[in-house]
């Protein structure tokens, strides 16, 4: 019987001794336990064998130590502790789903006592209801036999105490008595919480969305009642009838840390009905039907049979590479040129030997001239020569002023870092015509394999968008590189960054500087660039921003400091997925002459829509500092919706057609606040790739 094993359990829990009361004692009683099973036996075998089994005796009892910490937490009702226990421990090492000797898990214990913050972060942790529950009848059966047998027990100590003489038996009594007391009173208000409890009220916001051309997904909040028990669960139902009969399928959720489903397999062109219903301990409640009431699997590519934009066209890259370097394998370009000029032969082998020469090694002071340097961080520290500079190599120093054009073909040799010796050996046969700009690339080639084999690495990380210039005519190009492991270097050493910019100095004049003490003042900002622009956004459906602006060799585009790889955006919901019906109805948006449309029909996922863009744009245009009454004759691009990847996607919102690029002198009166910086548009793509 219950009563027997439990009184067992506590008679030979009053013959132990009191054990560690948290998971931090256990560890202290692992320790010393440890140093005292330390012993020499005269056999290593059996020494490992013994000592592995008493490790594993003390990890079983350390665990005991927290599971049982667990128990009392949720009981305790102490949030703050069960909180910080999840946190520490996994569900497995907590025994989080194995009940105790009343047949109890903490779950169970945290919603019939509806205490909902520590019922929750149960949830969200994984936590199950007991198995032993199966139907309202034997959860109430079982809290009876668990609240009359506590009775009994205290009934039973009360009279033992009362009846003997004051003596050590009867001080051990008076503390089971006092843990008794406590724990019938426990079950008494779990069995109350019990009874009052009643079903679920229907979720709310139960929302229906498109979310392919074969499947829809649907979203929802937990019911807003606060009088019935803590829900645990939720059922999501399908079907092609809104009488839901007959059912397509349905799905139990009991992971709730979010709250959505997405429904798989279905026929494009369906329509399909949904319904979520809520669970606890007294059962199911009444289901909610979605808000539409039906969604139909599509994407807006099925409007007009438009096949993906970039289909194909990474294998096909790979393949022309692929056949360009076979076509180079076999040809002159890997012959020495004997009809090149003397001098630029003489050039050619004195920057090879240089390359290859041990003496090879980084500048300290810059000249005029173009410069390669390299900034690997991790964490707080920095990567410096045995000098405390930032590793710097010479690219020409004949030339004091960087083309843009250059610059860019330097920024795309940066995504083939491990092909720079096949570059090189291709553009030495090229030569042969003296051309400036192909010298000129053949020394960046040359300083990025010696910077390649001085810090014995090939990726140099990412090109800084613009390179640091100074007035004496040095301009360095910057790579940049996030160091996650312990990768070995050559020829440096770490150092923190805040103690290389104090203890350096300077070599020119505050009024003046050199580019490397601009680079060294500035560092911390391109440190925070790299990072930014390596932010993944999270997937959903996004309006952007396309605001041009050209100079006299570039066109740059404005875009966020701390997410410098995407445009000017604000997020317009979760579902990245433009369905065929939104689409249609954007397509006759864009046509209408009017200014502002017909709103759709309420109750749809096109009005849905319209009422997300509205708030989107407002926000947009907030962001952007340009006034509402502006956005009038602004439009939305309707030729494609931007796809990245399937998970994230982009309507364009655009200015006029006269003020999509500014032209140099240009007045734009509005001026987007702090926070904004336009980049070269090929650099923007380029980022936009990586």
């Amino acid at each position: 019987k219950m009563t027997q094993q439990m009184r067992d359990l506590q008679l030979a829990q009053a013959r132990k001794p009191p054990g560690p009361s948290s998971p931090n004692a256990a560890k202290r009683l692992y320790r010393n336990l440890s140093g005292k099973f330390r012993v020499n036996y005269t056999s290593f075998d059996e020494g490992s064998l013994a000592g592995r089994g008493e490790k594993e005796k003390l990890r079983k009892s350390y665990l005991f130590q927290s599971n049982a910490a667990l128990f009392e937490a949720v009981e305790l009702q102490d949030l703050d502790r069960v909180q910080e226990l999840l946190k520490q421990y996994s569900p497995e090492e907590l025994d989080l789903n194995t009940p105790n000797s009343e047949g109890l898990l903490p779950l169970d214990i945290a919603i019939m006592t509806n205490n909902a913050p520590i019922a929750r972060a149960l949830l969200q942790a994984g936590a199950k209801e007991s198995p032993h529950f199966v139907s309202l009848e034997s959860r109430s059966l079982h809290l009876s036999t668990l609240v009359r047998e506590a009775e009994q027990r205290v009934n039973e100590l009360m009279a033992q105490v009362v009846n003997e003489a004051p003596n050590a038996d009867c001080s051990e009594k008076e503390k089971q008595l006092k843990a008794w007391e406590w724990r019938y009173r426990l079950y008494k208000r779990m069995k109350a919480g019990f009874e009052h409890a009643r079903v679920p009220d229907a979720p709310t916001n139960v929302h229906l969305s498109v979310a392919s051309s074969s499947s829809v997904q649907v979203t929802f909040w937990e019911p807003l009642s606060v009088n019935s028990a803590v829900v645990t669960k939720y059922k999501v139902e399908w079907s092609c009838s809104p009488t839901f009969s007959p059912p397509l399928g349905e799905a139990v959720i009991d992971k709730l840390k979010n709250l959505h489903f997405t429904i798989r397999g279905l026929v494009s062109g369906t329509a399909y009905y949904v319904q979520v219903s809520a669970y606890n301990m007294k059962g199911w409640g009444p289901p909610q039907a979605s808000m539409p009431p039906f969604a139909i699997p599509s994407n807006w590519r099925e409007y007009d049979g438009r096949a993906p934009r970039r289909r194909g066209q990474a294998e096909a890259l790979d393949h022309l590479l692929g056949q360009v370097k076979t076509v180079h394998q076999h040809c002159v370009c890997h012959e020495p040129c004997k009809n090149q000029p003397q001098s630029r032969k003489h050039s050619v082998s004195k920057s090879l030997k240089h390359l290859f020469h041990p003496g090879s090694k980084f500048l300290k002071t810059l000249k005029r001239g173009l410069y390669l340097a390299a900034i690997f961080y991790k964490d707080d520290n920095i990567l410096v020569t045995h000098e405390d500079q930032i590793p710097v190599v010479e690219i020409d120093d004949t030339y004091s002023c960087l083309l843009m054009q250059d610059f860019l073909w330097f920024t795309k040799v940066s995504c083939m870092w491990d092909e720079t010796l096949w570059l090189r050996q291709c553009v030495t046969v090229s030569q042969s015509s003296c051309s400036c700009i192909l010298q000129t690339r053949f020394k960046m080639l040359l300083a990025i394999s010696q910077m390649q084999g001085l810090l014995g690495i090939q990726d140099l990380g990412q090109v800084f968008f613009e390179p640091v210039k100074d007035k004496q005519g040095n301009i360095l190009i910057i790579t940049l590189k996030e160091v996650k492991t312990n990768q070995t270097f050559e020829s440096v050493r770490w150092v923190p960054i805040c103690k290389l910019q104090t203890s350096r100095k300077s070599v020119s004049s505050p009024e003046e500087p050199s580019a490397l003490d601009m680079l060294l003042i500035s560092v911390q900002d391109k440190l925070a660039y790299h990072q930014w622009s390596s932010h993944a956004l999270s997937p959903g459906l996004y309006l952007g921003y396309l605001k041009l602006c050209s100079a006299v060799d570039q066109i740059r585009v404005l875009v966020p400091e701390r997410l410098p790889n995407i445009l000017c955006h604000v997020k317009i919901r979760s579902n990245p997925n433009i369905s065929r019906e939104e689409w249609e109805w954007l397509q006759k948006m864009a046509s209408v002459e009017e200014h502002v449309p017909a709103e759709p029909e309420a109750e749809t996922s096109q009005n849905h829509l319209f009422q997300e863009l509205q708030v989107a744009i407002k926000e947009l245009m907030t962001l952007v500092n340009i006034p509402l009454q502006e956005a009038k004759d602004f439009r939305l691009y309707s030729q494609e919706v931007l796809d990245f990847g399937g998970q994230v996607s982009f309507l364009l919102l655009l200015p006029p057609s006269d003020d999509v690029c500014t032209a140099p002198g240009q007045n734009n009166p509005y001026t987007p606040s702090s926070g904004f910086l336009t980049l070269p548009l090929q650099i923007f793509e380029l980022g936009e790739e990586r």
